[in-house]
């Protein structure tokens, strides 16, 4: 990475994914000066953002700037754009890259071809495949080879807002990592490179887990202690499953592992430390999820991370439970005295 070539110049920006996170990131780099699209596959969304130059229905505090335009017809957003924003939430971005293809092979050469920036966390529950294998299963080979992901502790509203707020994006390809940083940097944001995508993307994915859990833990009312005891647990079991995949160790202490883990265990914004709060408190995940109107990723990484560990023969108790907790009818207190009942041990393996 240090001896990354030269960014290129400013480029036209595409946000795929007009949700709070997406909306966010546009908004970041419109206060950067980049010209930026932000696409929206609803058309009532669409309409509704055109019309009153603000995502009413996500961030309604912050109003769009005259460089940030919104679309609805994908060509017209990738028509120009030299770096595209896949801010589609996991379980959605596989579908969205085949019209993206579809786009690009309308186009016929007549577009750049962009940098990709995936900013969504997650890995797909049947597959078990990263966002990285998913954009490169789908986009033709000479795009999603220019592909980063981005991780790190970063609430929408606060990035939206121009609160500082650190990142490190993850690229096999120097350039990409060289120009992404470049472009996103400043106005607010921190970012750091690096080269462990698989780290990064699986760090992102399973904290989300234990958000959940953490929240499980304060809507039970179980103390502070516990949630203590619970981040540091999870941090561990995340750390053996993802260096199980091929991560990079010293990632899972960075931004991307510690850094998302802590933010998302602890900080009120966090929808997934919201869902499990209201779970701890006794109510129906779907009933809690239908009232979020948000998605909730913890809920279906869940189900991978519970897969993945299987697959790789990975102890991981928490998300053991919390697998429990929403496809079994565990109840809390039967989890509680699982975790704490299970057999005695070192705390390093």
């Amino acid at each position: 990475m240090t001896n990354a070539p030269a960014s290129p110049p400013p480029p036209t920006v595409a946000v795929l994914g007009a949700g709070s996170w997406g909306t966010a990131l546009a908004l970041h780099c419109a206060r950067r000066g980049l010209p930026v699209r932000l696409w929206t596959r609803s058309v009532e969304h669409y309409e509704a953002m055109a019309a009153a130059r603000v995502n009413a229905r996500y961030l309604p505090e912050f109003p769009f700037p005259d460089n940030l335009a919104v679309e609805h017809d994908l060509g017209r957003a990738l028509a120009a754009a030299g770096f595209v924003i896949l801010a589609i939430p996991s379980h959605g971005l596989r579908a969205t890259l085949h019209l993206v293809r579809a786009a690009l092979a309308e186009l016929a050469g007549a577009a750049p071809r962009p940098y990709y920036l995936v900013a969504a966390k997650g890995v797909e529950i049947d597959s078990l495949r990263t966002m990285a294998d998913v954009v490169q299963e789908t986009l033709p080979k000479e795009h999603a080879e220019r592909m980063a992901v981005l991780g790190g502790p970063s609430f929408a509203a606060e990035v939206a807002r121009g609160l500082p707020t650190a990142v490190v994006i993850a690229s096999a390809d120097a350039a990409a990592a060289a120009a992404i940083q470049q472009w996103m940097h400043g106005d607010g944001l921190r970012v750091y490179v690096t080269h462990d995508v698989v780290g990064v993307e699986l760090g992102g994915a399973f904290k989300n887990v234990i958000a959940l859990a953490a929240g499980v833990c304060d809507g039970a009312g179980l103390g502070q202690n516990a949630r203590a005891a619970l981040i540091t647990r999870g941090l561990a079991e995340i750390g053996r499953l993802c260096i199980a995949l091929g991560a990079d160790p010293v990632t899972l202490s960075g931004l991307a592992g510690l850094g998302d883990l802590v933010l998302t265990c602890t900080g009120g914004l966090s929808r997934n430390r919201r869902v499990g709060l209201a779970l701890g408190q006794g109510r129906a995940l779907q009933e809690i999820l239908d009232e979020m109107g948000m998605v909730a990723e913890g809920v279906n990484n869940t189900l991978s991370a519970h897969r993945l560990a299987q697959r790789e023969q990975v102890e991981m108790p928490i998300t053991q439970i919390m697998h429990a907790i929403l496809y079994e009818g565990m109840s809390v207190r039967r989890a509680v005295a699982a975790l704490m009942q299970r057999d005695l041990k070192p705390e390093r393996d």
